[in-house]
């Protein structure tokens, strides 16, 4: 794994693109960020945060918000998807992962506002996640979703993820994915700059 520095996390965003164009930028939440992705959470619809939450709750628990917004803490990060609105950054879409050094492995949950659905972002997001996941060091990518939310496992099927029983659950399906990304790509600022720090490394092992 390539450790991260996050004394600065803006190097690590990266712009993207909806179906019709429209520029989306990823990026590391930040502390300035609480009130609004605790807005966002509650502007999603009761069915859209039943499905990210697998429950129900009108809002992110105090406890549980402050650990979104601790970004690397314990390997788990979250990252927003955000949107110029009206002229005002606005979040579209979070995904919140967790590096697995043991297994290789990133766990990963996202969702997308009910409002922007159906424009590309969630399959913009995921791309970008396993990028990040990469980066870190990952070989596979999985999650669990309920078996009722459609939306959710189409993304995953179109993505090329194989489906499995969740362990303990039968409420719940897993999917999962061996991720691949190719030095020439680079197709992530996170990927980038792993790699730049892996070549750093193994010139001062050189010397």
């Amino acid at each position: 794994m390539t450790a991260l520095h996050l004394d600065d996390l803006k190097q690590y965003s990266d712009v993207l693109r909806a179906r019709d164009g429209r520029e989306i930028r990823v990026r590391f939440v930040e502390p300035r960020d609480r009130e609004e992705l605790q807005n966002y959470i509650r502007s999603l619809s009761a069915g859209s945060r039943y499905s990210r939450f697998l429950g129900a709750l009108s809002e992110l628990p105090k406890s549980e918000l402050e650990r979104f917004l601790h970004v690397g803490e314990a390997d788990r990060f979250t990252v927003v998807a955000t949107m110029l609105v009206d002229g005002f950054e606005t979040i579209v879409g979070e995904a919140r992962y967790a590096f697995h050094a043991d297994t290789s492995s990133v766990e990963f949950g996202l969702s997308i506002d009910d409002r922007w659905q159906g424009l590309g972002i969630g399959k913009a997001l995921l791309n970008n996640l396993e990028c990040r996941a990469a980066s870190l060091g990952a070989e596979r990518m999985f999650g669990d979703t309920l078996r009722s939310n459609a939306t959710m496992i189409g993304l995953a099927r179109k993505s090329g993820y194989a489906f499995t029983a969740s362990p303990g659950d039968w409420k719940l399906v897993r999917f999962a994915k061996e991720i691949h990304v190719e030095p020439q790509d680079i197709p992530c600022a996170s990927w980038r700059l792993a790699a730049v720090s892996r070549s750093a490394a193994m010139s001062s092992l050189a010397v």
